[in-house]
């Protein structure tokens, strides 16, 4: 330590020295007991000296620059997150034309919406071009197969509704497409008209019938139906009342299958026609007409006709004809809105008549939704169906929107409603089972008394389960009012009916265990039982207890109950008798 000091006064020595050197020898003695060395102290330091300001300042603007990302990102997101949702397109509504390729049916429904968001997109095609096939939980498949413009275009869809615009079903042209009407009815399909009135108009003596039922409601004056007699086949065609008459074969449309038959021996004549036809057949009264009327519905809008021969041909229809507007009178209101009845309710129709020479009308057909449109109004008329159509459509819409589906689940007040209601206990039922064949019977006279008896006094207790005869104990054989019974050999029931002569309801015959031994009498009893004789089978015996139990009605309510008790017990000894 000396040196040390010596050293240290030597100037030359203490300037090559560091400065912590300086410093630590420098120190009085007493800290010299530091452990701690000179470099490790300046390890220290030096570990205890901050960072470069330079590098500092590198990190914290890394971290602003993260935590303004970061900033940046999560507005982005809570914008995203507050912008409202995207609007889902919905699915068009389809909508099934049947009409022939010279009407585009799709420019009138061009623009129009299905409650006033659902577009429609419209598939037309003729009944020969269409296929399909009805499921009861899918609907209806429809294939289509249709020339556009030299190429052959298919597609199959699922209609959500269909107008009809062609006749389902002609006899002359050989066209019967009412397998596709039933089709579309299994698939549940709604249409204009309706399906079930399309399928009843394929038949124009059914829809005549109809006619008569109008006829017969509103009389002849107001309803004035021409005359028409039916015959389902030729061999009826013996004779018509007057001639000239009009013979109409079968189901067709536009005069087809029309004749004017002047005298008899035309009439055999069109008669052997008719067999070889093999259909039924109409005749009318010839009418010489001025003009034909026609009055039209569509929805709510009426239009009236009349329609005069130019060429001087008997059917107005065929040849060249001159047509007028007309107006509408409530005459010819009444009609459409009569026919417009038929079937459930027809939302497009027609009501052809004739107006005679005299100046009489006569009714003598009603078209569908297949009428054509005539006048000058045809695109009007088209207005009006596209119209129609989609209001139709509408309140498809929504009732299929508000009722139920089969596959949703029932309400839980529906699920209550259809609950089955718990049935009576085995026991409880009101009517008692007849007894055995060849049983003894109860007497007529003793019967009110039992009927009048107290509830109480004829049913046994609610608690009490079946006994076996080997479990049975005394106690559990005595009434209420009598110290003991005669014991029973078969298991008692619960709310047993003590009416003479009847076993419990709903209670199953208890297997047979052996022969049970007869009735015993005990005690109090001996006064309403006498014993029975040794030398008495079984049957005797107890047909003169009961008998001698039934004899006396008097006594007070002790007496009673035993009597009834008495009863009972028999009655289940007999049935263990009859058991075996």
């Amino acid at each position: 330590m000396n040196f040390l000091r010596r050293r240290l006064s030597d100037s030359s020595f203490v300037a090559n020295l560091p400065n912590g050197y300086m410093m630590d020898l420098q120190r009085p003695d007493n800290s010299t007991s530091n452990p701690v060395s000179p470099a490790t102290e300046r390890r220290q330091q030096s570990l205890q000296q901050p960072a470069p300001l330079s590098s500092g300042t590198s990190i914290f603007s890394s971290l602003s620059s993260a935590m303004k990302q970061t900033t940046q990102a999560a507005a982005g997101l809570m914008e995203h997150s507050t912008s409202p949702a995207p609007v889902v397109q919905q699915k068009p509504q389809i909508l099934l034309v049947i009409d022939d390729p010279h009407t585009d049916w799709a420019k009138y429904f061009e623009g129009k919406k299905v409650n006033g968001e659902l577009e429609v997109r419209v598939e037309q095609a003729e009944f020969s071009e269409l296929n399909l096939a009805a499921y009861v939980t899918a609907g209806c498949m429809v294939d289509m197969q249709v020339m556009r413009n030299g190429t052959k275009v298919v597609r199959s869809f699922k209609p959500d509704f269909v107008l009809i615009r062609q006749h389902a079903y002609s006899m002359a042209l050989g066209e019967d497409f009412r397998s596709l009407v039933i089709g579309l009815q299994y698939g549940g399909v709604p249409s204009v008209n309706s399906l079930f009135s399309i399928y009843n108009f394929c038949s124009k003596p059914w829809v005549f019938s109809q006619l008569i039922k109008i006829f017969n409601s509103l009389g002849p004056e107001k309803f004035p139906l021409v005359e028409q007699t039916f015959f389902p086949s030729h061999k009826q065609m013996l004779t018509t009342p007057a001639f000239p008459v009009v013979v109409k074969l079968g189901h067709a449309h536009a005069g087809m299958g029309k004749v004017k038959i002047e005298n008899q021996h035309d009439f055999q004549d069109i008669v052997s026609v008719v067999a070889m036809a093999k259909t039924y057949v109409t005749t009318e009264t010839f009418i010489d007409s001025k003009y034909d009327i026609r009055i039209q519905k569509i929805g709510n809008n009426y239009k009236a006709y009349m329609r005069t021969s130019i060429s001087g041909n008997w059917k107005a229809n065929t040849g060249s004809a001159m047509l007028e507007q007309i107006a509408m009178t409530e005459r010819y209101r009444l009609w459409a809105d009569s026919v417009a009845e038929m079937f459930g309710g027809l939302d497009i129709c027609a009501v052809k008549a004739v107006h005679s020479k005299d100046g009489k009308d006569y009714i003598i057909e009603v078209m569908d939704s297949s009428m054509p449109l005539i006048g000058e109004h045809i695109e009007e008329d088209r207005q009006l169906i596209a119209d129609l159509v989609v209001s139709r459509m509408t309140q498809t819409f929504l009732a299929v929107g508000s009722s139920p589906s089969p596959l949703r689940p029932w309400p839980q007040s529906m699920k209550t409603q259809i609950q089955p209601q718990p049935g009576p206990q085995l026991g409880q039922l009101s009517q008692p089972r007849p007894p055995p064949q060849g049983g003894p019977r109860q007497p007529q006279g003793s019967q009110p008394a039992r009927t009048g008896a107290p509830p109480q006094q004829r049913l046994s207790p609610q608690g009490q389960q079946p006994q076996s005869p080997q479990s049975t104990s005394p106690q559990q054989q005595r009434s209420p009012g009598s110290p003991q019974q005669t014991r029973s050999s078969a298991s008692s029931s619960p709310s047993q009916s003590s009416k003479p002569g009847a076993f419990p309801p709903q209670q199953p015959r208890p297997p047979a265990q052996g022969r049970a031994p007869g009735p015993q009498g005990s005690g109090e009893s001996t006064k309403q039982q006498a014993p029975p004789h040794p030398h008495l089978n079984k049957s005797q015996s107890l047909t003169n207890t009961f008998s001698l139990s039934d004899s006396s009605q008097r006594g007070n309510p002790n007496e009673d109950e035993a009597k009834a008790e008495t009863i009972r017990n028999l009655r289940k000894s007999f049935a263990s008798l009859f058991s075996d």
